[in-house]
């Protein structure tokens, strides 16, 4: 046996290129076990009752971890696989392989954090230590200008100091070689049927079919940068939301690890050098530094990021709609952009950043129902999940979080004929006004009969009326929202809506 024998746990990391923990283990001259854990937590129930992990989420996971493995084996190594508990599982493959470290990297909320303490624990009789390196972000916080506990509260104060004063480390190169395994079973992959899921059905209208996986992630960037050229454009199309490459859709490898973010960063540097740089070229770092805000937020302020109030700690007579709920999230409000996006997310798993925020401002400031709802919807169904980008996106949406800006709601008809002016999007994913013209397809409650008729589409049958007036919801919620007065937190789980304890 070698001197010393590292399991990689593998968790949101999962790729060889710019990975510290198999870097580290590798240049200590360790033998190293990579290793994978499906949790049955993970594939639980949410609080409110939506599957944890859904089935397009489930797929692009399994998808990634079997290239991971492919990855590995071609080194010469290969991916350990179990179902269960990490914290009951890895003590066992401590005893059985002499394990003599577990190295992986950490996490900063509630879920992940107990999990990794459960495990130190469970290996602290075994005299193994539990390793965490900090990863998932652009910037380490050891070069921050500012610890943690003093980040910035506005997102522009961050970026401002991190760009003036701070350095991204560079990317560590991917291993050539591994060696080999010692003597263990390395276990089958899971199907989604045993995860309790069904096979999701490919819905050709999906601009994007996403595969998951450390090879996809970097062709796709391989694709978007050098193959098309999008990356020279990228600030004037991000807002798009219909084609393939308004943006550069690296989230749902950034959420699983797939790809590095530093990673990303140097290939933006190449790219700056050898073809363009511009403001497009910055906008792409611009969009990583929001990625890294919010997982910063959630190292400073812990679950406060889940609870009903909000980092802002505002106490908000959200409303408990289920029925208006179910419209929203079966993409049957009466509002073509909303409904739309739904749907594209019902049936892709995946929505662009500017749906997302409009069909996040419909649910909080028109129905005005309880933002965490919407947040465990994109928990369950959201390819790119990422959990501090979601859940701070979602306090900053429903005017709860930290950079909030109070009662601030998307004018959906306007964002509809500024990023939608003729109606390509909202037709594409709502067939029955596929007929409707540009100048009336975002309003067509407004269609007269003789107009229905001849669109071949009846409002409030084959295309449902509006579940509520935008600016009169609006109005009546603000209301609401500007009687809500700050609260002491009290820490409410996630995961089960119940009072958690402090820690």
């Amino acid at each position: 046996m070698a001197e010393k024998r590292v399991l990689i746990w593998y968790r949101n990391d999962l790729r060889l290129h710019d990975h510290e923990p198999l870097h580290e283990a590798l240049q200590a001259g360790a033998e190293v076990v990579p290793f994978y854990c499906f949790d049955a937590r993970q594939f639980d129930q949410t609080s409110f009752g939506f599957p944890k992990t859904g089935a397009f989420r489930a797929q692009f996971l399994l998808e990634a971890i079997a290239d991971l493995r492919e990855s590995l084996r071609s080194l010469g190594s290969d991916l350990v696989v179990r179902r269960g508990l990490p914290e009951a599982i890895i003590p066992e493959l401590v005893n059985q392989l002499q394990i003599s470290a577990v190295y992986c990297y950490g996490e900063v909320t509630s879920e992940e954090t107990v999990i990794e303490r459960a495990l130190k624990t469970a290996l602290q009789p075994l005299g193994v230590e539990l390793k965490t390196l900090w990863g998932q972000t652009l910037y380490h916080p050891d070069n921050l200008p500012f610890e943690i506990a003093e980040l910035p509260e506005l997102f522009t104060n961050f970026r401002k100091q991190v760009e003036k004063y701070a350095n991204v480390d560079p990317a560590l190169p991917k291993p050539q070689k591994l060696p080999s395994l010692p003597d263990v079973e390395v276990g089958e992959l899971p199907q989604l049927a045993d995860l309790g899921l069904e096979l999701p059905v490919v819905d050709e209208r999906a601009v994007v079919q996403f595969k998951g996986g450390e090879t996809a992630g970097l062709a796709r960037l391989h694709e978007y940068f050098w193959q098309r050229d999008r990356l020279k454009t990228y600030k004037e199309t991000r807002n798009g939301m219909l084609g393939a490459d308004y943006s550069s859709k690296f989230s749902p490898w950034l959420s699983l690890g797939c790809l590095s973010p530093r990673y990303i960063y140097e290939q933006v540097q190449e790219y700056e050098s050898q073809r363009i740089k511009n403001d497009s070229t910055y906008w792409l770092i611009f969009e990583l530094l929001w990625r890294d805000y919010f997982r910063f937020v959630c190292a400073k302020h812990g679950d406060r990021v889940f609870y009903r109030s909000g980092l802002q700690g505002l106490a908000i007579a959200w409303k408990d709609d289920p029925e208006r709920f179910e419209l929203w999230r079966q993409g049957q409000t009466g509002f073509p952009l909303v409904d739309a996006n739904m749907r594209e997310l019902a049936a892709t798993g995946f929505m662009s950043n500017r749906g997302r925020q409009n069909v996040a401002s419909f649910l909080t400031k028109n129905l005005g129902i309880d933002w965490r709802i919407g947040a465990e919807y994109f928990e369950s169904m959201l390819i790119d999940y990422d959990v501090c980008s979601n859940w701070g996106n979602w306090n900053y949406t429903a005017g709860v979080g930290n950079d909030a800006r109070g009662f601030r709601f998307f004018n959906i008809l306007k964002q509809s004929k500024d990023y939608d002016p003729q109606g390509e999007y909202v037709k594409h994913w709502l067939p029955e006004l596929a007929n409707v013209p540009a100048a009336k397809v975002h309003e067509p409650w407004k269609l007269q009969p003789v107009e229905q008729q001849r669109f071949n589409v009846r409002i409030g049958v084959d295309y449902p009326r509006p579940v509520v007036d935008l600016f009169k919801s609006a109005e009546a919620n603000e209301k609401i929202y500007n009687a809500a007065t700050p609260q002491n937190q009290r820490p409410i789980s996630k995961r089960s809506g119940k009072t958690a304890r402090l820690r």
